[in-house]
């Protein structure tokens, strides 16, 4: 044999033997599925709920328009802090007060009324008094006059006018008497005349108020969106013209945030929150949770679930009202804002990643117990679905249903089911969706390179 032959001989061998070797192998991986793994790790664990709003005050105000008129007189600009009494502004006041100083006057005059029914009531009282007594001499002349006249000592004449001078007074006492009622019956009608008059003051001072616009607090002046000479008129709210200035008490700060309404119920008050505000970045306030809304709002335009005209199935949200813990400077109403509520706290809980988590059907977990001969009840049961991880053990992917607890920013608590260091299959996502129990798989954490574009 020649060395050629040799040599050919012995590549032909050698490829023989590789060919075998990767027939093997090949061989030994038919049906193995290639996966990720991780181990089930014990850590501490925070719930949170992620929800955006805005900035605002605890306490807000819009100054609206009370009465029809020209701005005169502006005193304040937007920015300045004021305090609780202070001006903010004035309108045109001329006719509103001529009108309270007629209703002055008027009143002025029906006190005047009165006082003067008072002391003609007090007259005709003493004018009565006269009478009576007058009266009382004449029915005393007239007994003596009856006794002188039976006697036949005086004369006809003399006994009429004594009877006529009696009649005469009991006429005047019963006159008194009826002007004392009248005089009464003026002064109570002079009386109501003030109650009137004071109405009507009181009216034309509160018409005369409405032209002075005063601070209600303490605070500070977020939005002017007027200007001295422009007409204000009342109207709806946020209307052109209706209203004058915002006015904000800044000593509390808090953030209105949306909270999904599938996280709502786990929302309490006095949970913590940490916020994040994009004119403010690279940092975290803290807050609490202070209010939260019982109330549906539907997200696309705000308005509550009680007020909507029919029933809606679009997504919907809860107000949620953070109050900051600090105040950070420079901040304004109406910045956006963005606050992690933690709802739950664990430490020291068994967690794994959130993507190892499936379900699975018991018909795919106990294939040999199924038959034709299975009853209605047994083919519901066989459809119902446990929630479970997949654990590696001897080389095969076991299905272990767990039961979980809080969830995490990437993982969840495990509460049942696995163990410290538990080997499970946490990817990829279309292996996990695809694996059968009992699968063997191969394990590859390798980091994927990144394609250059």
């Amino acid at each position: 044999m020649t060395r050629g032959k040799k040599i050919w001989l012995t590549l032909a061998g050698a490829a023989a033997v590789a060919a075998a070797a990767l027939l093997g192998v090949h061989l030994s991986r038919r049906g193995m599925v290639e996966v990720q793994s991780g181990r089930v790790l014990r850590e501490d664990l925070a719930a949170v709920v992620t929800a955006s709003g805005e900035i605002r005050p605890k306490t807000f105000v819009n100054v609206g328009a009370n009465a029809f008129g020209k701005i005169v007189k502006l005193y304040v600009k937007e920015g300045d802090r004021v305090r609780k009494g202070q001006m903010l502004a004035q309108l045109e006041n001329v006719q509103p007060q001529a009108e309270v100083s007629a209703a002055r006057a008027s009143q002025r005059a029906a006190e005047a009324d009165y006082q003067a029914a008072l002391e003609t009531l007090k007259t005709n009282i003493a004018d009565l008094e006269r009478a009576k007594s007058d009266l009382t001499q004449k029915q005393q002349d007239w007994k003596r006059t009856q006794e002188l006249y039976e006697a036949q000592l005086i004369a006809r004449n003399d006994y009429d006018a004594a009877q006529n001078a009696y009649q005469t007074a009991f006429s005047g006492v019963r006159q008194g008497e009826a002007r004392i009622q009248q005089a009464r019956a003026a002064a109570e009608a002079a009386k109501r005349r003030i109650a009137v008059q004071r109405a009507n003051l009181l009216h034309n001072e509160d018409v005369l108020s409405k032209t002075e616009y005063r601070a209600p607090f303490d605070g500070v002046v977020t939005n002017l969106p007027v200007r001295e000479g422009e007409t204000v008129v009342v109207g709806i709210q946020n209307s052109p013209g209706s209203t004058l200035m915002t006015l904000a008490e800044t000593s509390v700060i808090t953030a209105e945030v949306m909270v999904d309404e599938a996280d709502i119920v786990h929302v309490q008050l006095g949970q913590p929150a940490e916020l994040s505000i994009d004119a403010i970045p690279k940092k975290k306030f803290k807050g609490v949770v202070s209010e939260i809304g019982n109330n549906a709002l539907v997200r696309s335009t705000g308005v509550a679930t009680s007020q909507a005209m029919g029933a809606t199935q679009e997504a919907k949200d809860f107000k949620v009202v953070v109050t900051l813990e600090e105040l950070p400077e420079h901040l304004r109403p109406g910045l956006s804002a963005t606050a992690k509520i933690t709802t739950a706290r664990r430490t020291g809980v068994l967690s794994i990643p959130i993507q190892a988590l499936t379900v699975r059907g018991k018909r795919e977990l106990e294939p040999e117990k199924q038959s034709q001969a299975e009853t209605a009840a047994q083919r519901k049961e066989s459809k119902e679905k446990l929630q479970g991880v997949f654990a590696i053990r001897e080389g095969r992917a076991r299905f272990v249903p767990v039961e979980t607890g809080i969830m995490g920013t990437s993982e969840i608590e495990v509460t049942q089911g696995l163990s410290e260091g538990d080997e499970i299959v946490t990817g990829s996502y279309k292996a996990l969706r695809t694996l059968k129990p009992g699968a063997r798989v191969r394990i590859d954490n390798s980091t994927p390179e990144k394609k250059e574009e």
